[in-house]
């Protein structure tokens, strides 16, 4: 479904991605490892068209969508889940979730994708008049999910769907990103630092380093590599 070829994106004269290659297969889970600062969020705002790319090609269902403007992006399939969430502060939980429809013209359907994330994310439900900004950090991830969603994409980004959150809640988050994978037959393009978790959800991952791609493989295959454990997973 995805596939990036040598892509390379600067911020002035620093490369923050270096000739990264990889791809992604439709309906599976696709996680990218990393510290702080390896270019895994770079890489998703350049897929999503919030950065431009200095070299390379990204194509999505073999159309080359290289540099195309975010809303076309959105409009062919790709919904961006982004790091800090990103809500609309003084916009209610309902109000937040129909702007990630903005771009549909099927508006008569948009009770069916709602009523699906208030299935999927009952507490949002509970506060769909309250507004966005006071909402803890749990709620607004489940709300920065819930909004993506609306734009019935083909393929997901989420960047650190994980990031302040409880580890109660964390757990709860990662469940339902294995239920939208599994019910909708999601594509989904996972960043997080909680290496457990997203080699527990994912069919494959690859490992950044200072903007390059230096280690990839089944997430069963990272999770057994002492390489991975020592620097993801705290082990050895």
């Amino acid at each position: 479904m995805l596939e990036i070829t040598d892509l390379q994106v600067r911020y002035g004269a620093i490369a923050a991605i270096r000739g990264i290659t990889l791809c992604v297969e439709s309906g599976k889970i696709v996680t990218l490892l990393g510290a702080n600062g390896a270019g895994k969020s770079t890489t998703l705002k350049t897929i999503s068209g919030l950065l431009k790319s200095t070299g390379g090609s990204i194509r999505f269902n073999g159309d080359n969508i290289t540099n195309f403007p975010p809303h076309k992006i959105v409009a062919m399939g790709i919904s961006h889940a982004p790091e800090g969430r990103m809500i609309f502060s003084n916009l209610t939980v309902k109000e937040n979730l129909e702007m990630g429809a903005y771009l549909r013209d099927d508006r008569h359907q948009l009770s069916r994708e709602l009523e699906y994330v208030f299935t999927l994310f009952p507490r949002l439900k509970e506060r769909i008049k309250q507004a966005g900004g006071t909402l803890s950090g749990g709620e607004q991830q489940m709300l920065t999910i819930g909004r993506a969603l609306m734009a019935r994409p083909k393929m997901l980004l989420l960047d650190e769907p994980s990031l302040g959150i409880g580890p109660i809640l964390v757990k709860a988050i990662f469940d339902k990103i294995v239920e939208i994978n599994h019910e909708l037959k999601m594509t989904i393009l996972l960043v997080e630092q909680n290496a457990h978790f997203a080699l527990k959800v994912a069919d494959f991952g690859y490992v950044m380093e200072t903007g390059q791609i230096t280690m990839q493989g089944t997430a069963v295959e990272l999770s057994k590599n002492e390489q991975v454990r020592k620097a993801y997973l705290g082990e050895g």
